[in-house]
């Protein structure tokens, strides 16, 4: 008998460990092409070093700050190893660092893209906001000195074991830029990762394309994989709420589920997320979702076509608005991951969130459509707490009792684009402020205290 139970203990720990071989096996190319990606594009996008990128960004896992990284400057790339498992991603000019997966090198490389042109204007000369020239006072009635203390603290580490990693934050009251601090290594000039802020980036592009006519929110999504299934009630709506009910998990630590097929496995990753299926009635249940986001921008290059496609948020967005330093990067099908890969300066995110806070006005033209910020920032059905709207995030609480909301001690009325590692672009009317914080903080943020002292040193009307 005691044999038996031998046996039986060791063929468990044996099955246990044959598990384990294999999910951690599971995670190695998937660590590779995350390290290859971040790499890549914090080197060649931002101008960071390597050193500073495997200090900070890849420290979130273990395994991938002791990743190999090959950086070959000759063909602007960079290459991880994981154990076996090797990835690779390429910089190409104007576009950002693509991912490799199923599609060769030599195929991404040749894809015909057509760039916008950017404005030929210096910003250095020009005013705030389309320009980097600052007010040489601000408003006498701010408490200059509060405000700035709260940006150092923000920055300041007073933990080792658990460091914010702020990179920079940005304050603007009454659309003037009034506040800004930076890490060392980061200037105004950097172009920084802004990830899931990019989804309220796509939000923009939708309005641009309902401002034209080209589609209308409550009408069915146009995904032709849809049209003969049950999948052709999804509305444009629900995309944009998070309502979709397709098969979706957002999570990060599961190597076989959805989020890894579609950003590490897949070049076309907009085809991958309209090919999960439904799985919930559509405006039944919030599942924030990267998929539904990228079914929507590989819909809006549908709708354009390839040529209006790839300089569609550049003449029609960034360059009306000043954001002369921001790059949507694309996946190796050529269709911008709209749901994370976004780079801009802080001072660019401000503007970005400038143009909501202006009600999708800038220098007397409707960039966005009348009425569209108010829809983005309604509370969808679904959420419980009110905390979502059209790829913005809200504070609205729930509906029938505002206190119980998502951050009680912040204004109900703020809202705001957010981003893996506490990035976050914030829009706060009643207060007349929007507030950019960027960073790579793997231990958390104390948001809520940073916003409260910038508000505390307005004053009070």
């Amino acid at each position: 008998m005691k044999k038996f139970i031998k046996v039986t203990l060791l063929s468990l720990i044996g099955i246990l460990l044959l598990v384990v071989l294999v999910v951690v096996y599971s995670f190695t190319p998937i660590m590779a092409g995350m390290a290859a990606k971040t790499v890549c594009s914090c080197v060649y996008v931002s101008g960071r070093t390597v050193e500073s990128v495997r200090e900070k960004e890849l420290t979130v896992f273990p395994t991938l700050s002791s990743a190999g990284l090959e950086v070959d400057t000759s063909d602007s790339s960079v290459t991880a190893t994981v154990l076996l498992a090797k990835a690779k991603a390429i910089y190409r000019k104007g576009l950002g660092c693509t991912l490799l997966a199923e599609r060769s090198e030599e195929e991404v490389r040749s894809q015909q893209i057509s760039l916008a042109q950017a404005p030929a204007y210096l910003q250095d000369t020009l005013a705030w906001p389309m320009g980097n020239l600052l007010l040489d006072s601000i408003a006498t009635d701010i408490d200059k000195e509060r405000i700035d203390k709260a940006l150092e603290i923000a920055l300041i580490e007073t933990d080792s074991a658990k460091p914010k990693n702020t990179l920079a934050v940005v304050v603007l009251y009454k659309g003037q830029l009034i506040a800004e601090q930076y890490a060392d290594y980061v200037t105004p000039q950097t172009k920084l990762m802004g990830w899931s802020m990019t989804k309220s980036i796509t939000n923009a592009l939708i309005g641009l394309l309902v401002n034209d006519g080209n589609l209308r929110v409550e009408d069915p999504a146009p995904v032709p994989e849809w049209k003969d299934d049950a999948r052709a009630r999804i509305t444009v709506n629900n995309l944009l709420q998070a309502s979709s009910g397709l098969k979706w998990s957002e999570t990060y630590f599961n190597p076989f589920q959805d989020f890894h097929q579609m950003f590490i496995y897949s070049d076309d990753k907009g085809a991958y997320a309209a090919s999960r299926p439904l799985v919930q009635q559509p405006n039944t249940h919030f599942q924030y979702s990267s998929a539904s986001t990228n079914i929507m921008s590989r819909m809006i290059r549908q709708q354009l076509g390839d040529t209006l496609y790839h300089r569609f948020p550049y003449e029609r967005l960034f360059y009306k608005i000043g954001m002369l330093n921001t790059v949507i990067e694309p996946d190796a099908s050529g269709t911008f991951v709209g749901s994370s890969y976004s780079f801009a300066t802080a001072r660019d995110w401000a503007r970005f969130g400038l143009l909501y806070y202006n009600d999708g006005v800038w220098n007397g033209e409707h960039i966005l459509p009348e009425g569209w910020v108010k829809y983005t920032t309604t509370p969808a059905t679904t959420p419980p707490l009110g905390e979502y709207g059209a790829q913005w995030w809200l504070n609205a609480g729930a509906k029938d009792n505002p206190q119980n909301r998502k951050y009680p001690d912040l204004p109900q009325d703020a809202y705001w684009a957010d981003g893996f590692e506490e990035q976050f672009v914030m829009v706060i009317p009643s207060e007349d402020l929007v507030i950019v914080r960027l960073g790579i903080s793997h231990h958390g943020f104390d948001m809520v205290s940073m916003v409260n002292e910038i508000i505390a040193s307005l004053p009070n009307d």
